[in-house]
């Protein structure tokens, strides 16, 4: 990366400021600011994959089959002329990653690795590092690929023919490329991905979309051996005898805490995003590994969302062994449907986005935008945590002990979705808790719930309207979505 070497001592100053409640009412543009870059007027980046190189420089793919290099990426603002074509006539490229110099793209039939030998600017050596899978030529055969995790592999989730069957091999199935390009068959059910990363613990996880399998947008853990929900490519366990067996088929209509009893491979949603509620498209996933440099939710992980232009916030927890935890809303207002997303060791978040025919709340038909946190700390639920008998919530600053202790702050409903061969699925099964008891932590960050009525395989939605800060300042988004796949047993 690029060095800024001064000729007098350089001292930085990092400053948190806290808004004071009372004064009017914030926005989630005081907290986190988006810069849109100005892009060169001849070009069309659908921007859908990002990495920053070396030499701090963005790596930028456009699913057009373009990759851009971006040069001081974090200038306060970006023009046109800091924007290189760096390769062209890729297929579909949806995700980059760097290793020893070369860029990998993952692309619809490969993955392919390149790298400028001459010092022009443009990739030279092209090289096909993994294709063991099949591609039919139909549109929806997208394929994303994650980082290199230490041993040099990376997994990819392969989305099925049309979106709803499986025409050609492994299509519907996540796949390890080895260091050294093998491509082997690690866990079916994928149904229409729409980005992959993984945690701070190198739990990799991937946003799959509504349809058939899919009542709405999920969070879902990829595990060797594990069936992720959709049957579409169980023809395919006859080419992959590491696999084991094909798993039993699931029933239509069910539900899917049902059927994770009865089928030991399924592994449900750790994240289920209630449908138009909070997102409608899931898209990239980016963990906050930067230590408190993206703000006060160090450690978690930001989804994007395509149709409604946003960027969701998740907090994930390990119950019984199974992963679950809440959602939040967290940052609107992209310019177009938001695809890539990329979390950068200074603490930026790059998000990419195209409209691409199916459109989205942006406006623009693409865009590439950086998300920067303003050093303001929002009044946020920060955590939401199941306790044997409830919740506990923590917030990012200090909350009122009166407002915040009254049960007739909270309000609470549960809900799920059957688990079916037909497209999507309503809201069902709905009950209403009863949140009989609230006790406010002694230093005023966290808050206990005692709720009667968890329901196992739920989606649980809570409202806090009526949770103040101690200067009477309301939450910024006062709604969190907890989907609770396993109880917690009482110590």
């Amino acid at each position: 990366m690029s060095q800024f070497k001064p000729a007098w001592p350089l001292v930085v100053a990092t400053f948190l400021f806290v808004v004071p409640a009372n004064a009017a009412k914030p926005t989630e543009d005081d907290f986190y600011r988006i810069t849109t870059f100005e892009l060169p007027p001849d070009e069309v980046i659908e921007a859908c994959g990002f990495q920053r190189m070396p030499d701090g420089k963005l790596a930028v793919c456009s699913r057009r089959g373009d990759i851009f290099m971006i040069s001081d990426p974090l200038a306060e603002k970006v023009t046109a002329d800091q924007v290189r074509v760096y390769a062209r006539g890729l297929h579909e490229p949806l995700s980059l990653a760097e290793r020893d110099g070369w860029l990998y793209a993952t692309q619809r039939p490969e993955v392919t690795r390149m790298r400028d030998t001459d010092g022009d600017g443009l990739a030279d050596v092209f090289e096909t590092h993994a294709d063991g899978w099949g591609v039919s030529g139909d549109y929806h055969e997208y394929a994303f690929g994650s980082k290199f995790d230490e041993n040099g592999d990376m997994v990819l989730t392969l989305c099925l023919t049309g979106s709803f069957s499986s025409a050609v091999p492994f299509r519907g199935w996540a796949m390890k490329v080895t260091s050294d390009g093998q491509t082997l068959p690690m866990c079916s059910g994928v149904r229409s991905p729409g980005g992959i990363g993984s945690d701070l613990h190198g739990n990799l996880f991937y946003t799959d979309n509504q349809g058939p399998w899919n009542g709405t947008c999920g969070l879902k853990l990829l595990q060797q051996g594990k069936f992720v929900g959709h049957p579409g490519g169980f023809q395919w366990y006859d080419s992959a005898p590491s696999m084991g067996p094909r798993p039993t088929e699931p029933e239509s209509g069910s539900r899917m805490h049902v059927e994770t009893a009865k089928i030991p491979e399924l592994v449900p949603p750790a994240i289920l995003f209630p449908y138009d509620k909070l997102g409608k498209s899931a898209s990239g996933i980016a963990c906050d590994s930067t230590a408190g440099k993206f703000g006060p939710f160090a450690g978690q992980l930001f989804v994007g969302d395509q149709t409604q232009s946003r960027i969701m916030r998740v907090f994930l927890e390990e119950v019984d062994g199974i992963w679950q935890g809440a959602c939040f809303p967290f940052r609107s207002g992209f310019g177009s449907g938001n695809v890539g997303v990329e979390m950068d060791a200074s603490g930026a978040l790059f998000v990419g986005g195209t409209n691409r025919g199916w459109g989205s709340v942006g406006r623009r038909p693409f865009a590439v935008e950086r998300l920067d946190w303003t050093g303001k700390v929002p009044f946020e639920i920060k955590e939401m945590r199941l306790t044997p008998n409830g919740f506990e919530l923590e917030f990012t600053q200090e909350v009122d002990p009166v407002a915040a202790g009254d049960v007739g702050a909270y309000r609470m409903s549960t809900y799920t979705y059957e688990y079916r061969s037909q497209y999507g699925s309503p809201e069902v099964d709905a009950t209403q808790p009863t949140i009989q008891s609230v006790s406010v932590s002694d230093d005023r960050k966290s808050v206990s719930l005692t709720v009667n009525g968890l329901q196992l395989g739920h989606v649980h939605e809570l409202h806090a309207d009526g949770v103040r800060g101690v200067d009477d300042g309301e939450l910024l988004h006062n709604v969190a979505y907890y989907t609770l796949n396993r109880f917690r047993k009482a110590d």
